[in-house]
């Protein structure tokens, strides 16, 4: 079995880092990643500066800016940790030309990402959204399997994942109108929309759940793709009745090959398990593939090396830019306009 792609390149002479906003996501993912890739972190801001400097200390970080124009007067790249609805008065913040990496979604809705595409544009920052389920090992290997050649043309890709998700951890989330799709299963239409380009249409309809405040937490979504490849997401986070029948499986199969994805740091989240990566020719037998890292925290490195290497001329393409995630956050705004429409009414006698 030839090697398979599972990381992103580094950059060969990394710059600092200074990170704006200090919530979970940071100490969970953003710090322990950059610690592992060995990127400097120059300093933190918060608006709430006792958590800033709890985490300071916490990771050994020597600066805690008292305010968003001294972070911005930093020689550094920028990453904007905090929420959406506070990235596009952090990017008109930071000096004209500057790098930065925004935590994803981009924005709410589709009006958001558009208002924070054009300031980007405006201040000619090189931006990129933190998309980085597509910058996973598996995912990595996936797309180089296929662009190898080994799957054959695509025809299937489903993602099933039927498990029961700790909404108490996202407190935020409650009084957001959109919630499932804007910001979970965002992740896997980037993915598919790396792994297959872009869909001509979309079908959806997202559901509440009785036990959740939550807006929605459930979705049901087609992506049309034409006549020969088929994309489906079953997307339940309410299976809560023991681990058996519990699945969290990213399926890509083409005429010549499959692949099968475990992403296991949703099944038991946060703790989770291992993520797999099983591939198979036709007719089999499956071979499991070893992973060298695992989404969280291992594939935030990719992201912010892509950056990184892009700013310094050594890619030649920033995979998750604003122009790119603007059209992610497109499907995303079709997904939701979809599941608004009434459906197909059913004949009567």
């Amino acid at each position: 079995m030839s090697a398979l792609q599972q990381a992103w390149p580094m950059p060969s002479a990394p710059r600092p880092i200074v990170i704006i906003g200090t919530g979970g996501i940071v100490s969970d993912a953003h710090l322990p990643a950059y610690r592992k890739a060995g990127f400097a972190v120059a300093g933190l801001y918060d608006l709430d500066r006792a958590r800033a400097e709890a985490l300071a200390a916490e990771w050994g970080i020597a600066r805690v800016f008292g305010s968003i124009e001294e972070a911005a007067a930093e020689d550094a790249v920028f990453d904007v940790a905090a929420p959406p609805v506070a990235h596009r008065a952090i990017l008109e913040a930071l000096p004209e030309g500057a790098a930065a990496l925004l935590q994803k979604p981009m924005g709410l809705d589709l009006s958001e990402a558009t208002a924070i595409r054009d300031a980007c544009r405006a201040r000619g920052l090189t931006a990129s959204v933190n998309f980085q389920l597509r910058y996973s090992a598996m995912m990595l290997a996936i797309g180089d399997a296929i662009r190898q050649g080994r799957l054959g043309e695509l025809t299937e890709i489903e993602v099933h994942i039927n498990l029961v998700t700790p909404w108490h951890l996202f407190p935020h989330l409650k009084p957001n109108p959109r919630v499932e799709i804007v910001s979970h299963s965002i992740h896997y239409l980037d993915t598919i929309r790396a792994l297959a380009g872009d869909p001509q249409a979309v079908f959806a309809r997202s559901f509440g759940h009785p036990a959740s405040d939550l807006a929605d937490t459930r979705t049901s979504m087609i992506l049309d793709y034409g006549d020969t490849l088929r994309v489906q997401l079953s997307i339940n986070h309410h299976h809560d009745f023991g681990r058996r029948f519990q699945d969290a499986s990213f399926r890509v199969e083409g005429a010549d090959g499959a692949a099968l994805a475990k992403l296991g740091l949703l099944l038991d989240y946060p703790v989770g398990e291992p993520d797999e990566l099983w591939l198979a020719g036709r007719g089999g037998p499956w071979e499991q593939v070893p992973l060298a890292g695992a989404w969280f925290p291992d594939a935030f490195i990719g992201p912010m090396a892509n950056l990184q290497r892009f700013a310094a001329g050594e890619d030649d393409r920033l995979a998750t830019n604003v122009e790119d995630a603007w059209r992610t956050m497109a499907l995303v705004e079709a997904a939701y306009r979809a599941g608004s429409q009434p459906g197909t009414s059913i004949p009567q006698d």
